[in-house]
């Protein structure tokens, strides 16, 4: 993925003219690909957005975990054979990605974030943050720490963050602003 460095900071800013846009492997949709890690042919982890539009099925994907955060719009009613899982705008939920879902949109439209990731080889998680907020927050040996900002006013190392965009460091000193949201993005390795 194409990224920004801010060399006063180490601070890598991927904006969302820069993500890789894909149509969804069973059609109906766009993704917007963020940032990823390979294992061969297969994802060791993606972070990517979704717009969903239309009520329908999900896109499978078999022997990995999903984390999904609604970040505009109303939220989705994932429908499975066990249940319904309420999506609710940010509120992740982790679920299979072997999982048979077929989604429902609770009021219209809407835009999610999708952590996808390998749980043989590694942790992923979520945190959603709201303004106003200073934060101090340290890799630790994660393989990445980033925040994606949902609504501003974010500064992040220093720089401001604009709306939808992503970065990432090893040490992230957070300032959110009144009102704002953002969702920081962890990935750690698990020991063999």
């Amino acid at each position: 993925m194409p990224d920004v460095e801010t060399p006063e900071t180490d601070m890598h800013l991927i904006l969302p003219d820069q993500f890789d846009r894909q149509p969804w492997k069973i059609g109906g949709g766009v993704t917007h690909e963020i940032a990823k890690a390979m294992d061969g042919a297969d994802f060791l982890w993606r972070l990517s957005l979704a717009e969903v539009a239309t009520d329908g099925p999900f896109s499978a994907f078999p022997g990995l975990t999903r984390c999904l955060t609604v970040i505009e719009g109303g939220g989705l009613y994932l429908d499975t054979l066990d249940g319904t899982l309420h999506a609710n705008p940010l509120s992740p939920i982790v679920f299979s990605g072997d999982t048979p879902i077929s989604s429902r949109l609770q009021t219209g439209p809407i835009r999610d974030l999708n952590l996808i990731f390998d749980a043989r080889h590694v942790a992923g998680s979520v945190t959603p943050l709201s303004g106003p907020l200073t934060l101090l927050e340290i890799a630790a040996g994660s393989l990445l720490l980033g925040l994606f900002c949902v609504a501003g006013p974010l500064r992040l190392n220093e720089n401001d963050i604009p709306d939808f965009a992503f970065a990432h460091a090893d040490n992230l000193n957070i300032s959110l602003g009144e009102g704002a949201e953002a969702l920081l993005i962890r990935i750690s390795p698990i020991a063999p």
